[in-house]
C-alpha cells in the first residue's frame, strides 16, 4: 500500500529555491531517513507533506485509509492542558474509547446499550491496558511529571510529551523531525528498537548516524535542489553517494568541455537557423545548464590557536551537589591529565548539565573544592543559546569578542574572515541573530566559545540541530584538539569517535568512572547483567531447603473434614457452572436494566463463594491426600 506520493514539488523561500520538481513516494513497511545540509529544505519538505506549507509546484497525495502521525520541531499541544490530558488526548481512537468506558461505569443512568457496545468496542481493540502502556511509553521517553501543566514545560520536555502523544495514537505513518533531539540516549535506544518494528512506516529527518543505520531502510538526500533516492541504511548510502558525486565531477567536466565547442557554433550560426539546426539548440540548453552545475559545496572549516597547558589542569576534591533531596553527585574525585577525553552519560535530569555548571564555577558545589590550574582556559558549549544577543547583527556579536583572531597555525584573521570559515557568509554576517535558524545559531555559539582560544573544552549536547557535514568537520577538529575535552552528548557515534573514558551518573549520587566509549559501557552493562543473572540462579541452586522440625507431627484429617473435602469438589464444579452461565447472560444482549442489575449481583455472590470454597479445598488437600 502506498502511503504518500509526492509529484512534481517545488517551494523555495525568498529567490533562494530549496528544491524543484522532486516526486518520490513511500509504502507500507519502507522506513526512510531525508538527510541534507542544514538549510537544503529537510524540514520545509515534511512541513508540505503534512500540509502546513502549500508548494508553489506539484502535489502531495495522502493514502485516504492511512492515519498519519507527525512530529515536527515545534510540537503543536495544548498549552492549558496537563500532560496526561495530552496522552489520552481524543484525536487518539483507543484513548477516547477509554475515556467514554470511564464515564459510562460511573453514570448510574447509563444506556445498557451503549454499556454493551463499548464492552465491545474494549475487547475488539484491546484497551484495557491502555493505562499501563501510557505509563511505558511516557516513561521510557522521560516524561516524568504527568501532572505538570504544558505551559510550564521546557521545548525538550514539549518536545518528548509530543512523542509518547504520537507513539500511543499507533499511526499507519509516522513523520518525525529529529526525534532524538532532547533524549537521553536510553530513550534513543528505546525508541530505535521501536521504530525498528517491521509494523511500521517512518519518514524522518535525523542527524544520529547509529539511529538512521539500525532504524532505517531507505535514504533521501536534498541537494542542490534535488531528491536523491537510496535503497539500504545510511552506510550503503555513504558508498552510493561517493560514486554519484564522482560520476556527476566526470559529466559535468564533460558538459563544460562540450560547452566551449556548442557555444562557439551557436555564435557563427545566423539569425534565421534552419530547422536541421533546431534539435542542436534546444540540447545546447541542457549542455549549458550542466555545465554550470555548483559542484563546490560550503564547508565548515575549523581552526584556531590552543592556549598553552601547564602541568596542573584540575583537581575535583570529593564534590558533592544536592536539589532539595535528590543527590545528583557525592564526593566525587578526579585529576584531570592533559589531552583527557571524557564523555559523561545519564538519564535527563540525572545532573550532567549541573556538573558543568560546578566545573565552570557558574554554580558552586555543596561541599568540597576545586583546584583550578593557572593557565586552564574552559571553552563552554552550553544547551541553550542564551550566550546569544538576539538583538546583535552577526557580525557585532563577534566583534564585541575580537577584531581579530588568531588561527591554529598563527595566521591572523578578522572578524568577518573567521565568520566565512563557519559558513556565514559576508550577506549572512549582517543578519540579526534572532532570525538565524537553528543549526546557525549552534554555529554561531560554537564560534564564539572557540574565538577565545581554550584549552579545556566542555560542550553539552553540542550536535543539535548540526547536519552530518557540520559534525564530521567538527569531530576532525576535536580529534586533533590537543587540550582537555569534556562531552555531553546523545548522539553515541560522536561519543565512541572522542572519548577515551566516561563519566557515568547512575543516579542517587553515583558517578562512575568508566574507561572505554559508550559502546563499550553498553558491552559491558550486558555482560554485567549476564553475570548478575548467573550469580543468582547458582544461589539459588545452593540454597539449602529448610530443614523439617524433628518431633513434628504431621496432622491427620477428621472423618468429617474428609467428607467435607469430597463434597467440596462438587460444589466448586457447581458454582463454576452457575459462574459460566451468568457470564454468557451478561454478553447476551439483553437490554432491560433490572435483569442485567440482578444477573450482576448473582455473578458477584457466586465469584466470593468460588473463592472462598477453592480456599477451603486447598487448607484440606494439605492434610487429607
Amino acid at each position: 500500500m502506498n502511503y504518500i506520493s509526492a509529484e512534481k514539488l517545488a517551494k523555495s523561500y525568498g529567490v533562494k529555491p530549496l528544491f524543484h520538481d522532486i516526486s518520490f513516494g513511500i509504502s507500507h513497511g519502507e522506513k526512510v531517513a531525508l538527510v541534507g545540509a542544514n538549510g537544503t529544505g529537510k524540514s520545509t519538505l515534511l512541513k508540505v507533506i503534512t500540509g502546513k506549507v502549500m508548494p508553489e509546484e506539484g502535489e502531495v497525495t495522502i493514502n485516504k485509509e492511512a492515519r498519519v502521525g507527525y512530529l515536527l520541531q515545534e510540537p503543536e499541544l495544548e498549552e492549558e492542558a496537563i500532560a496526561i490530558d495530552c496522552l489520552f488526548h481524543d484525536s487518539n481512537p483507543i484513548a477516547a474509547l477509554v475515556k467514554d468506558y470511564t464515564r459510562i461505569i460511573n453514570d448510574p443512568d447509563a444506556d445498557p446499550v451503549k454499556m454493551q457496545e463499548l464492552l465491545e468496542a474494549m475487547e475488539e481493540q484491546n484497551a484495557w491496558d491502555f493505562e499501563a502502556k501510557v505509563q511505558q511509553v511516557a516513561g521510557k521517553l522521560g516524561v516524568k511529571n504527568l501532572d505538570q501543566p504544558v505551559n510550564s514545560m521546557s521545548g525538550g520536555q514539549k518536545k518528548r510529551l509530543a512523542l509518547a502523544q504520537l507513539i500511543l495514537s499507533e499511526p499507519d505513518l509516522l513523520i518525525l523531525d529529529e526525534p532524538t533531539n532532547h533524549l537521553d540516549i536510553e530513550a534513543i535506544e528505546w525508541l530505535e528498537n521501536y521504530l525498528s518494528m517491521d509494523n511500521i512506516t517512518l519518514l524522518m529527518v535525523t542527524h544520529d548516524r547509529y539511529f538512521m543505520d539500525n532504524v532505517c531502510n531507505e535514504v533521501f538526500e536534498l541537494e542542490r535542489g534535488n531528491l536523491y533516492r537510496h535503497k539500504g541504511n545510511y552506510g550503503y548510502f555513504l558508498e552510493k553517494k561517493a560514486e554519484r558525486e564522482a560520476n556527476l565531477k566526470v559529466e559535468v567536466e564533460k558538459a563544460r568541455s562540450l560547452y566551449k565547442k556548442e557555444l562557439e557554433w551557436i555564435r557563427r550560426q545566423p539569425k534565421a537557423r534552419g530547422t536541421k539546426a533546431k534539435y542542436r539548440i534546444d540540447a545546447f540548453e541542457g549542455i549549458k545548464e550542466k555545465a554550470k552545475t555548483n559542484l563546490k559545496k560550503d564547508e565548515l572549516e575549523i581552526s584556531v590557536q590552543t592556549k598553552r597547558q601547564g602541568g596542573k589542569i584540575l583537581e575535583l576534591h570529593n564534590i558533592s551537589k544536592s536539589y532539595d533531596d535528590k543527590v545528583l553527585f557525592q564526593d566525587f574525585s578526579h585529576t584531570f591529565k592533559r589531552g583527557e577525553r571524557i564523555g559523561i552519560v545519564g538519564k535527563n535530569g540525572a545532573g550532567k548539565s549541573t556538573f558543568l555548571n560546578v566545573l565552570t564555577e557558574q554554580i558552586p558545589a555543596d561541599s568540597g573544592n576545586m583546584i583550578k590550574g593557572v593557565t586552564t582556559e574552559f571553552g563552554y558549549f552550553t544547551q541553550e543559546a542564551i550566550s546569544l544577543n538576539p538583538e546583535n547583527r552577526v557580525i557585532e556579536e563577534v566583534k564585541e569578542i575580537a577584531e581579530v583572531i588568531e588561527l591554529g597555525k598563527g595566521n591572523i584573521v578578522t572578524a568577518g574572515k573567521f565568520l566565512e570559515l563557519f559558513l556565514f557568509s559576508p550577506e549572512k554576517q549582517f543578519t540579526y541573530i534572532e532570525k538565524l535558524s537553528g543549526g546557525e545559531k549552534k554555529r554561531l555559539q560554537l564560534l564564539k566559545v572557540l574565538i577565545k582560544n581554550p584549552n579545556f573544552l566542555i560542550l553539552d549536547e553540542p550536535t543539535n540541530d548540526l547536519d552530518i557535514d557540520t559534525m564530521n568537520v567538527l569531530e576532525d577538529f576535536l580529534e586533533k584538539f590537543n587540550g582537555c575535552l569534556m562531552i555531553v552528548s546523545h548522539d553515541r557515534y560522536f561519543m565512541d569517535r572522542l572519548v577515551d573514558h566516561l563519566f557515568v551518573f547512575e543516579g542517587d549520587g553515583k558517578l562512575r568512572d568508566f574507561y572505554g566509549n559508550y559502546t563499550d559501557y553498553r558491552e559491558a552493562i550486558k555482560e554485567e547483567a549476564k553475570i548478575e543473572q548467573k550469580a543468582e540462579k547458582k544461589a539459588k541452586k545452593e540454597m539449602p531447603e529448610a530443614p523439617k522440625p524433628i518431633n513434628a507431627e504431621v496432622r491427620k484429617a477428621t472423618f468429617k473434614e474428609k467428607l467435607e473435602y469430597e463434597a467440596l469438589e462438587g460444589e466448586l464444579a457447581d458454582l463454576e457452572s452457575q459462574k459460566q452461565e451468568l457470564e454468557s447472560l451478561l454478553s447476551s444482549g439483553e437490554t432491560d436494566v433490572d435483569k442485567l442489575t440482578e444477573w450482576s449481583k448473582n455473578f458477584d455472590e457466586v465469584k466470593n463463594k468460588l473463592e472462598e470454597k477453592e480456599l477451603r479445598w486447598l487448607e484440606l488437600s494439605e492434610i487429607c491426600e
